[in-house]
């Protein structure tokens, strides 16, 4: 699987589940201690989060990194 196909898949679940919670990604960074830009970079796949980013993100959605990370599963399994 290339890098970028599961960069994308992680960005469009922190935008799905920020979305749900009708979050700007202002806030997000806020909550997160991440810059704003750094969010949109991750949520448009052209960054890769760290585990760190990514338990400070999942922490603040409020979801587990395993919940979270089986919805990217899922997303890359129905496309695949």
């Amino acid at each position: 699987m290339q890098s970028g196909k599961l960069d994308r898949y992680l960005g469009q679940e922190i935008q799905r589940r920020r979305a749900e919670k009708g979050w700007s990604q202002e806030y997000l960074a806020e909550i997160t201690g991440l810059h704003r830009t750094y969010i949109s970079q991750l949520e448009r796949g052209l960054k890769s989060p760290s585990i760190r980013v990514l338990s400070h993100i999942t922490g603040a959605l409020g979801v587990t990194m395993s919940e979270f990370l089986k919805g990217v599963e899922e997303a890359l399994s129905a496309n695949e």
